[in-house]
């Protein structure tokens, strides 16, 4: 299948540009599908071909694919074979929607983004055969989407690490990279930091030198009293009080009160939310990761970012703009979380868990049509 831009925007290349033509600039993420299935709904119905051209009818390029190890593998290890079909057949839509796809690696049986919420113990840190059972599900992967061109798929080794010690994650990532690299010399692989992806965290990713197939990637949720504003998986949801944007996302006498609670995993997620928060605070957020990319000249990417509907409607939209605005001036492509949930670009349900209709004002703030 030749790759093409007809069903999409054309994408405004990213400074850097990697030597394969992985291109993107705009996406989405379509979450709880092949990843973090919560039985909202089927998945035959959850996502399907019009979901992909509506996506690149909107103006996006490119979809950020989260695939978890129990959704692909089936409990005695071998490969689920209807859902890596699945995968493909996705694949194959966005290629002829003209999208181009990022794989990646959300949660594996050892490791899990939000182990600390979720009551889970993350084991693959200090397992030896947990990294090693890692690098095999690579292996997996790699034998069964090697056959696509290498303009239209990207691999990301693993969202959001989470190891005690920076150098975990730094030598773990190096022995997927360079299996990777022995069987797929020119695929592009996006790499995030340790410690959530958040970008301050980048300085500290060891890159091999040499690779001009690397996608940097961070997350973004700042300031997180107003993106996760009561979020029942977060240590916040607690607080219901109003939350505000631009400015303050709280009043001083809220915040000096909130910063109050014992629990350090509360206050951590407060702090600094009595400050002033616009698009100049939001840009001051990801400086780390931009002055990163630009010192090892490699494309950076943020690969989610967003804000609950929890937040009033105005406050919302301006964080979007502002934050979309942010990265496309420093030439970050970018994905939002997410295409359909709680964060999604349609309307919540949040009593039934479904996807309403399309919120074209979101979509409006996201891709900010000229």
């Amino acid at each position: 299948m030749t790759f093409s831009l007809k069903g999409a925007a054309a994408a405004v290349p990213a400074a850097p540009s990697n030597p394969s033509g992985f291109v993107i600039h705009r996406g989405t993420c379509l979450s709880h599908w092949l990843s973090q299935d919560f039985g909202w709904a089927p998945r035959d119905t959850w996502i399907k071909d019009e979901d992909i051209r509506f996506i690149a009818g909107q103006g996006f390029d490119h979809i950020r694919l989260p695939i978890d190890e129990k959704e692909l593998w089936l409990e005695n290890g071998r490969p689920n074979l209807p859902e890596f079909s699945r995968l493909l057949e996705a694949i194959d839509w966005a290629r002829e929607a003209g999208l181009r796809v990022i794989v990646d690696l959300h949660t594996i049986n050892a490791h899990h983004f939000n182990a600390a919420n979720e009551g889970l113990t993350n084991t693959l840190w200090s397992d030896p055969a947990a990294q090693e059972h890692f690098i095999g599900l690579w292996h997996e992967l790699s034998a069964r989407l090697r056959h696509l061109p290498v303009d239209a798929v990207a691999y990301e080794i693993l969202n959001e690490p989470t190891a005690d010690r920076h150098e975990d994650w730094n030598s773990l990532v190096a022995v997927a990279l360079r299996y990777l690299r022995s069987v797929e010399p020119d695929r592009v692989v996006v790499i995030g930091a340790n410690g959530a992806q958040v970008p301050g965290n980048l300085p500290f990713l060891e890159v091999p030198a040499g690779d001009p197939n690397i996608i940097l990637s961070f997350h973004t949720y700042a300031p997180m009293l107003l993106t996760h504003h009561q979020a029942h998986w977060t240590p916040i949801k607690s607080f219901s009080g109003r939350v505000n944007y631009p400015g303050p996302v709280v009043d001083r006498a809220t915040y000096e009160e909130l910063m109050q609670n014992p629990n350090p995993g509360f206050t951590n997620l407060v702090a600094g939310s009595a400050g002033e928060w616009n698009a100049a605070r939001l840009r001051q957020e990801c400086e780390p990761a931009i002055r990163r990319a630009r010192e090892l000249w490699l494309q950076l990417y943020c690969g989610e970012f967003g804000c609950l509907p929890t937040v009033p409607r105005e406050s919302r939209l301006a964080y979007y703009r502002d934050a979309v605005g942010v990265f496309e001036a420093d030439e970050i492509a970018w994905a939002n979380w997410e295409y359909k949930g709680d964060f999604g670009i349609y309307e919540w349900r949040a009593d039934t868990h479904n996807a309403g209709t399309p919120d074209a004002q979101l979509i409006d703030a996201l891709i900010q049509k000229r």
